[in-house]
């Protein structure tokens, strides 16, 4: 099976080493065991537990007790309508792989993550891209989506807040891409996984009975490191992505799902200290770009992620290199998202790092104007 080169995640691989400042970061800072144990009340019954886990595969679908927990984050649905994961992307694989074949056809938007076109094109699924606008805040038309629905158009796909714009589906628009898509019975595939930090954020789960959400603890919650995610969605479609996911994923294992389960049950306070590192961070993404004008930037409303656009004559993949080797400053190309002169920029963090990067880029940016 061929399949394109995964742009973003090979750069990260590639570059996300020897660097001063990470200004591509998209998890919101990392927390410790530690930090996570600071927030339960009977700490040493948690230690003594995780000590006298056995290290089996656990449970398969994910505990009861996760489940009912990510069930809540959630207006409607139970536990049966959640499915466990190996984090996000696993998540979004496990949809595509169950509900798609050779010969279907999604529709997306662009730029996105790109797991969302090549990924099915690489299994025989015809993809269309809908363009960002980002003279209108990198918003899509509707009317593009059903210009380009088919006979064979199985899906929508989209990322909610979008990486790398942050694009923000609002529950209006979803409900009007909803009527359409109900028009034709395509299911809607919504990666969620940066949705948390707004206040009035929705999930198309709770909107269409076609909808499935997906997300994971690893962008607004902090522990990327547990790789736990998730599929929130009908009840028959969690079972046909249950019966597939035996050839894909056993388990994520029972220290990984009870830590999990601790997360999403102080989900409120850990959502709070996010909260008030991305809005520390937005404002000085803000006060910079007003001081900086080799820079623009559609500024978000929600999620980690900016799409920066500088204004020089060099390329994206160039500037990059040539930046990190000259100043330690770690971006992520919009070359990865097919965009070029643009830069995706993660504001999660420490707030010092990201003062000290932005600071070094303005210099860097103006010496090479000079």
């Amino acid at each position: 099976m061929k399949i394109d080169l995964f742009d973003v995640e090979a750069w990260m691989t590639e570059h996300e080493v020897d660097y001063r400042y990470n200004l591509a970061e998209t998890c919101v800072a990392s927390m410790s065991i530690n930090d996570l144990l600071e927030m339960v009340e009977e700490k040493e019954t948690v230690i003594k537990n995780l000590f006298d886990t056995k290290l089996n595969y656990g449970p398969i679908t994910g505990s009861v007790r996760l489940r009912k927990g990510i069930a809540k984050l959630y207006q409607t649905g139970d536990a049966d309508n959640i499915t466990i994961s190996h984090g996000c992307i696993n998540a979004n694989e496990l949809v595509l792989i169950s509900l798609l074949e050779k010969g279907d056809h999604i529709i997306t938007i662009t730029p996105t993550y790109q797991q969302m076109y090549s990924f099915p094109e690489s299994f025989g699924v015809e993809t269309s891209l809908v363009e960002l606008d980002e003279e209108n805040d990198w918003l899509p038309k509707l009317e593009d989506f059903e210009k380009e629905i088919k006979e064979n158009t199985r899906m929508i796909c989209l990322v909610n807040p979008n990486n790398p714009t942050s694009t923000k589906f609002s529950k209006d628009f979803l409900l009007k891409l909803i009527a359409i898509a109900k028009k034709h019975n395509l299911y809607i595939l919504c990666d969620e996984v940066y949705q948390g930090l707004g206040q009035d954020e929705v999930s198309v789960s709770d909107l269409y009975d076609l909808g499935i959400s997906t997300s994971s603890l690893s962008k607004v919650t902090s522990f990327a490191g547990l790789r736990v995610g998730w599929i929130k969605a009908d009840k028959e479609i969690i079972k046909i992505i249950n019966d597939r996911r035996d050839y894909h994923i056993i388990s994520t294992g029972y220290i990984n799902d009870y830590l999990a389960a601790i997360v999403v049950e102080n989900y409120d306070k850990i959502i709070k200290r996010s909260r008030n590192i991305i809005n520390t961070n937005r404002q000085i993404l803000i006060e910079w770009l007003n001081n900086e004008p080799l820079v623009d930037c559609v500024v978000p409303e929600v999620g980690t992620i900016a799409f920066l656009r500088y204004k020089l004559p060099i390329k994206s993949r160039d500037l990059c290199v040539e930046l990190q080797k000259d100043t330690g400053v770690f971006f992520v190309p919009g070359a990865c998202f097919n965009q070029e002169y643009c830069l995706r920029f993660g504001f999660a963090n420490k707030s010092e790092d990201i003062k000290a990067g932005l600071e070094l880029f303005s210099k860097w940016l103006h010496n090479k104007v000079k």
